[in-house]
């Protein structure tokens, strides 16, 4: 089959004899290298094959080519909708190939107005991510509060710092979680926070507000930590696991995630370099740029050494990466959350709750720790805790260490 396809694409590329003639070739040894499929390369080249004879007969030069005028071409012929959607993805790449060359150049962006909005989303956005070093996710985040208080607070559009009070705040909170659905985001406070201590700093109010924020409830002694049985998380780790290289990839992430403990984010930022094979070590990538080294159980190893020899082909130093060519990072963690919840349909088991996240696989191991005797002070360290009070929720389960320092039932009289 390979072999066939291979012939059909040797056919196609004779038929390109106009301006692209030059960078056929180049563009499937650059696919090649980027462990595209023959049969993907293929529609590259029918894309092509059909572009060379556009221009030919337009007259448009490949320096003048771009993706408005690829997409133009697209957009013009008399292919089916369904061809047209999926040659939008191949213009991209083409075209961007070409201006990595620099056969062509890119298209200008547009430039922004220099207003009150684009001044203040580059200036926030700078001091967040190199005053306060916070990812990316968060910075969005913060922006999206940040935007949404300003249309609460100044509907007509006119941003007036000086005449923001601790009372327009309160407000804008209440007026979040009054509504009909419940507001299950805790850190909207923290987004307003650092927003307000921006504009303190930037000396754009004369009063620090943030601290006249309120914070939101947390009452973390409620319930018990969400979590599941080792007998059942082993269920869901052999569920996963398959031989096909999705699932390789699969039932590496998903031991990483039972057996150390890792955070979903913490998976997806491993690098190929962060394992040291020779120690036994993995560097895990955690919150707030820390890093630390965790020794790297036998059955871990065994399945990231598998995906890795069999399956990974990427460009990329990030461990983990899409199945799809180019094979590239996974944008974000929900990946892994939709992976276990797949483990729990096939398995048939009933998740612990509503809301599944990767994060239950996190707790039932230091559930597991709590039950075998592990003291807090070493579930604490497992778990990577920066404050021990986020490792004091375990502590209702140690049914014998809450024994040791339960005090007698009062009776009358004081007497048993």
């Amino acid at each position: 089959m390979k072999s066939s396809i291979a012939d059909r694409i040797s056919v196609k590329v004779s038929l390109i004899d106009g301006p692209l003639v030059k960078y056929a070739g180049q563009f499937i040894s650059f696919l090649e290298s980027q462990y595209y499929s023959q049969g993907r390369i293929y529609q590259y080249v029918l894309f092509i094959v059909a572009l060379d004879r556009f221009m030919g007969e337009t007259g448009v030069d490949v320096k003048d080519l771009d993706e408005n005028r690829a997409i133009n071409f697209v957009a013009e012929s008399n292919q089916s909708s369904a061809w047209k959607k999926q040659v939008y993805i191949l213009v991209r790449v083409f075209v961007k190939f070409l201006v990595d060359m620099g056969v062509t150049r890119p298209v200008s962006p547009p430039l922004l107005e220099d207003t009150a909005y684009t001044r203040l989303r580059r200036d926030y956005v700078d001091y967040l991510r190199h005053q306060r070093g916070l990812s990316e996710r968060t910075i969005y985040h913060c922006w999206r509060f940040t935007v949404r208080f300003l249309k609460f607070r100044f509907p007509d559009g006119e941003w007036e710092y000086l005449q923001i009070t601790p009372l327009d705040i309160v407000r804008f909170v209440q007026h979040l979680i009054s509504r009909k659905k419940p507001l299950r985001d805790k850190t909207i406070p923290t987004h307003l926070r650092n927003f307000f201590l921006f504009l303190f700093k930037s000396g754009r109010t004369i009063t620090n507000l943030a601290p006249g924020i309120p914070r939101v409830a947390q009452r973390s002694g409620v319930t018990l930590p969400r979590h599941i049985t080792p007998e059942q998380v082993e269920t869901l780790i052999a569920a996963v696991r398959t031989d096909t290289p999705i699932g390789r990839r699969n039932h590496a992430m998903m031991l990483l995630l039972a057996r150390l403990g890792l955070r979903a984010p913490e998976v997806i930022a491993i690098q190929v370099e962060d394992i040291d094979w020779r120690a036994g070590e993995i560097l895990v990538r955690g919150k707030g740029q820390r890093h630390d080294r965790m020794p790297l159980p036998r059955d871990v190893g065994e399945a990231l050494a598998d995906y890795i020899r069999r399956d990974r082909a990427t460009t990329s130093r990030t461990l983990f990466v899409t199945n799809k060519a180019p094979h590239k990072p996974f944008h974000d963690s929900q990946v892994l959350n939709e992976i276990l919840l797949e483990a729990f349909t096939k398995t048939g088991l009933k998740p612990p709750t509503k809301y599944l996240g990767s994060h239950i696989l996190r707790h039932s191991l230091a559930m597991n720790l709590v039950r075998k005797g592990a003291s807090l002070h070493e579930v604490s360290d497992m778990l990577r805790h920066r404050s021990r009070q986020s490792t004091m929720i375990y502590a209702k389960l140690d049914i014998d260490g809450l024994r040791s320092i339960a005090q007698p039932w009062p009776v009358k009289g004081g007497t048993k």
